[in-house]
């Protein structure tokens, strides 16, 4: 059969999963995966990085993410199949690129929820301490790991009351900080969210750039609503616009709670950047000197819970990613097996090496810091290999009908090279696993190649 027939079969769903998620279920999935309080664990880092215009830093960054949400949404309604980037990438660029697209996003997917379940394990354990954390950690991916073996939509079902309790949360924080600051007023300026606090000296856009590249890590995970293209009922334009909807949604909740957070920050930027130790619990100190250590409890329960359920939506995604490829052959076509249109091996699969991770880490005193600098490189290639596929799909293969310079090649260009800075303002450690997963990968296709040119 050739590659547009495969497609048409997938696009009506004779693919072995099943349509059952409509809009709502994938934005369930998009937020649980970013979490709406995302910028907590960062607040801190950004505001000594940015010089205390860390609101900006989300304006800028969700702009930012917006190019690839966009390309993410011309692609997904050309090519609405499972796998996501490397799908997208393969039908684009040809296979070879569609499989480092797809092993590039592997090590996003896989270790996302790693850190996602890690976050959870320390969070418990903070509030029951003769549990190890590690043993949390487990009991995480394991009872997340049964819901999405039960099905897509049960899943989506439970993590919409997840996500209604973080939400909730975030309410309560949003209506605690407006309180505080009508009847004490701001510990700063009231713009000096969007133009800096002035103390280290007078606005400076090089370091509103520089805290970005760390800002966009707070989005990565709305893109595994795409993972979701052949389970969807209405088809795939739903999925374009759950993409755009949710990163614009994720990119209003952030703006708003920095803002408020930068309010009540009774420590400078100044102060904070020549303390980093300070910086990872800013969010928290402020809600202890601002609202009182019941709002904090009460944000570190929900993150607890939160992560656990974000790294869910990450487990199914990365399901989806590993069913794809192997449905293609580019991995053991096992991973393809579904039952009754859940794909359970590469579920299980996906479990288990985040299970190793996630628990390796644990135990570990550096474990949070190890995965957390390596998570980002994966995505990031795979975003500007999904711009490239835009261009090769619409531009050069002229596939779409009609080129539009500004959609096919203007926003899939900026887009990469949005990704492209980003990556090169990584840690060393990211970049150097980035590099090496990469060089794998691409001995992996070339042993493949050079089977498949092996005449039978």
């Amino acid at each position: 059969m050739s590659e547009t027939g495969t497609q048409a079969r997938t696009a009506e769903g004779e693919s072995g999963l099943r349509r059952s998620l409509g809009f709502r279920d994938l934005v369930v999935y998009g937020l649980l995966f970013i979490a709406p309080m995302a910028p907590v664990g960062v607040f801190g880092t950004l505001d000594a990085k940015s010089h205390g215009a860390v609101a900006l830093v989300y304006v800028v960054a969700t702009i930012a993410m917006a190019f690839t949400a966009f390309s993410y949404a011309q692609m997904v309604r050309v090519v609405p199949q499972a796998g996501s980037v490397f799908a997208y990438a393969r039908a684009g660029l040809g296979k070879g690129a569609g499989f480092v697209a797809g092993w590039m996003a592997m090590l996003d997917y896989v270790l996302i929820p790693a850190v996602a379940y890690l976050f959870s394990g320390v969070a418990m354990n903070a509030l029951v301490p003769e549990v190890s954390r590690w043993v949390w950690t487990a009991l995480a991916v394991v009872v997340t790991t049964l819901l999405n073996l039960w099905g897509v939509r049960a899943a989506a079902r439970v993590g919409f009351l997840v996500l209604a309790m973080e939400v909730v949360v975030l309410v309560v924080f949003v209506v605690s900080a407006l309180v505080v600051l009508a009847r004490d007023g701001a510990e700063r300026g009231w713009l000096s969210p969007l133009t800096g606090d002035g103390s280290q000296g007078a606005f400076a856009l090089s370091a509103v750039l520089g805290a970005v590249s760390v800002a966009v890590l707070s989005y990565l995970g709305f893109d595994a609503i795409a993972s979701f293209a052949e389970e969807v009922t209405g088809g795939s334009a739903k999925i374009a616009r759950a993409l755009l909807f949710c990163l614009a949604l994720a990119g209003v909740l952030f703006i708003a709670q920095t803002y408020l957070v930068a309010l009540l920050e009774p420590v400078s930027s100044a102060r904070l950047a020549a303390e980093p130790g300070r910086q990872g619990a800013a969010f928290y100190d402020t809600l202890d000197a601002a609202v009182g250590t019941w709002l904090h409890d009460l944000v570190a329960v929900s993150k607890a819970i939160g992560a656990a359920f974000a790294a869910l939506a990450g487990q199914a995604a990365a399901g989806r990613l590993l069913f794809a490829m192997g449905r293609d052959r580019r991995l053991p076509h096992l991973l393809s097996r579904t039952h009754h249109g859940v794909p359970r091996v590469a579920l299980l699969c996906a479990a288990v090496v985040t299970l190793v991770a996630a628990v390796w880490a644990a135990r570990r005193d550096d474990g949070m810091d190890q995965l957390v600098s390596v998570v980002d490189v994966g995505a990031l290639t795979a975003f500007t290999l999904l711009h490239a596929s835009v261009v090769g799909w619409f531009a050069v293969g002229r596939r779409g009908g009609p080129v539009s310079w500004w959609r096919h090649v203007l926003v899939p260009v900026a887009g990469a090279a949005i990704t492209v800075a980003v990556i090169v303002e990584a840690s060393g450690t990211a970049q150097v696993v980035g590099a090496v997963w990469l060089a794998v990968g691409l001995a992996v296709l070339a042993v493949q190649g050079s089977r498949r040119a092996v005449p039978s």
